[in-house]
């Protein structure tokens, strides 16, 4: 049978694919373009708003300085995780994360989708001369060279659809991707940054975490993950498996309380203060802690063992995002 022995969790913020300088000095100059801002109570906001609201010290947060140990925090972070990644001797990765309008649309946006395709496909970046650090930063999560097929555990992904859809989820099923798709960016950033030089299939778990109205609550992704715990055990194969939650925490504002809030109750396997919080909390950015609260369910039977947080707070008006990864005990 299978064994669940390893997990982890990764922010992907385009933080995570930008240059120290762009932190320094260029989300500055789009910050205040977001559209997508809600305070820590989960109401509508704005830029403006929010740099009105701000402690008389947040120009002190956010210096070029305090910027530039952020940054170093993160990578070293990444660093460490990669290497924990790789030390687990997996045979499969269940990577848990969200699309935004990449593989779906809003004329057809599932709850939850798994991928059960041999291969899934990342692109060739497209790079300009003259493109700017931003497009850059993006196509960061791209390949250099040319479109590449990373492997999938088809056979177990075909297999949780269907004993998913007997336990009454309703999941879409995906087998391959139409011309001129690939991968999202929670699932192409966890390939380039973290699966480089190992032949690891993963298993796509895809989340709707962010466009309305269709969004799941936290307690069904608590509900899905205890699921995913149980077959991930009863699968007849004898595999080493892992689970990794990409995305995350708190953005487009930082929320240091939120995400302190959940990482002490990931620690104590709190199911119900995870399975309470308010769908409020969970717009935009932020959305993406159900891929967390999924992940954390299925892996309830490993401790927490590492966790680096980092609030990337990257403008005066404290937008950014709360960068967090994690590890939990690795079984032999």
């Amino acid at each position: 049978m299978a064994r669940l022995v390893a997990a982890f969790g990764s922010s992907h913020s385009i933080m995570l694919v930008s240059q120290r300088e762009d932190w320094q000095h260029g989300f500055r100059q789009v910050d205040p373009k977001n559209p997508h801002y809600y305070d820590s109570e989960g109401n509508a906001t704005t830029y403006e708003k929010l740099l009105a609201i701000a402690p008389p010290d947040a120009e002190a947060m956010v210096t070029p300085e305090r910027m530039g140990e952020r940054f170093d925090q993160a990578e070293a972070a990444m660093d460490t995780l990669r290497d924990r990644i790789h030390a687990a001797r997996l045979d499969v990765l269940l990577v848990v994360g969200d699309d935004q309008t990449e593989l779906f649309r809003t004329t057809n946006n599932p709850a939850f989708a798994i991928y059960y395709g041999e291969t899934i496909r990342n692109a060739k970046r497209e790079e300009g001369l003259s493109d700017g650090w931003y497009k850059k930063a993006r196509m960061a999560r791209q390949e250099p060279d040319a479109d590449r097929e990373y492997p999938v555990a088809a056979g177990m992904a075909r297999w949780l659809i269907r004993e998913l859809c007997d336990r009454d989820f309703d999941i879409a099923a995906m087998d391959g991707l139409e011309r001129g798709q690939f991968e999202g960016h929670a699932f192409s950033f966890i390939h380039r940054r973290y699966l480089q030089g190992i032949d690891l299939p993963v298993v796509p778990v895809i989340v709707n975490t962010f466009d309305p109205p269709n969004q799941p609550t936290p307690r069904r992704c608590i509900q899905l993950g205890a699921t995913l715990r149980e077959l991930i055990a009863g699968y007849p194969e004898d595999l080493r498996v892992g689970v990794l939650a990409s995305g995350g925490l708190s953005h487009f504002v930082v929320d240091e309380a939120l995400d302190e809030g959940i990482i002490d109750a990931i620690r104590r396997k709190d199911t119900a203060y995870l399975a309470a919080l308010d769908p409020k909390q969970l717009q935009a950015g932020s959305s993406e802690i159900r891929n967390w609260l999924i992940a954390v369910e299925a892996v309830k039977d490993l401790d927490l063992e590492w966790v680096s947080y980092t609030p990337g707070y990257r403008s005066p008006a404290l937008t950014g995002t709360g960068l967090c990864f994690a590890a939990w005990r690795t079984l032999d």
